[in-house]
């Protein structure tokens, strides 16, 4: 068999095994995706089931974490998850209104923690803008979570953690936190999670 077709086979075969070899990239990448077009179709259930809650809450509540109970910390992760969509989600709706478009960049992947940077431009009446976001995301038995995104150059997990979680863990451990989560939840009782 002369080299030319000896080649065919091995051609063929680096050819078919580029969409396995691209995989992992949509792997990483899909999360951001599915959570980015789920909130802004109305989706938040959805969206909430590629956060990864326990990630979260271990940034959130730091060596607190661990001095909750299994019930403490189930609990916060549903209210935090809850709250999250009922008050982040209806304000980037609103910025989608006026959507453009959104890129994303291929994932820079370290073990079991990636970063997937996107552009994001509103074309809005008044003013057009362009975002860079950087979502963080984690990997766990289920597959790949967004825990994290990075807008303008703030961490909005940073964010909550110094303004809001690590004061009430201050003043009244966990039963603060947890009460004042409540309370809030409550407030926002008429906002529906769809």
């Amino acid at each position: 068999m002369n080299a030319r077709l000896r080649s065919v086979p091995l051609l063929a075969a680096l050819v078919l095994s580029l969409p396995a070899l691209a995989a992992p990239n949509e792997a990483v990448s899909k999360p951001v995706k599915t959570v980015v077009q789920s909130v802004r179709y109305n989706k938040d259930v959805a969206a909430l089931k590629h956060f990864g809650g326990e990630q979260q809450a271990r940034f959130l509540l730091g060596d607190a974490w661990d001095k909750g109970t299994e019930a403490q910390r189930k609990e916060f992760v549903q209210l935090f998850h809850n709250l999250f969509a009922k008050i982040a989600f209806p304000k980037v709706r609103d910025n989608f209104k006026n959507l453009a478009s959104i890129t994303y960049e291929d994932p820079e992947v370290t073990g079991e923690e990636a970063k997937v940077a996107s552009t994001i431009v509103i074309d809005h009446p008044m003013k057009k803008q362009e975002l860079k976001l950087k979502y963080s995301l984690a990997k766990d038995k289920a597959g790949w979570k967004v825990v994290d995104v990075v807008v303008l150059g703030d961490s909005m997990l940073t964010g909550i953690r110094d303004d809001q979680v690590r004061p009430l863990l201050k003043d009244g451990g966990w039963d603060a936190l947890l009460d004042a989560m409540r309370s809030k939840d409550k407030e926002l009782a008429s906002v529906q999670i769809k």
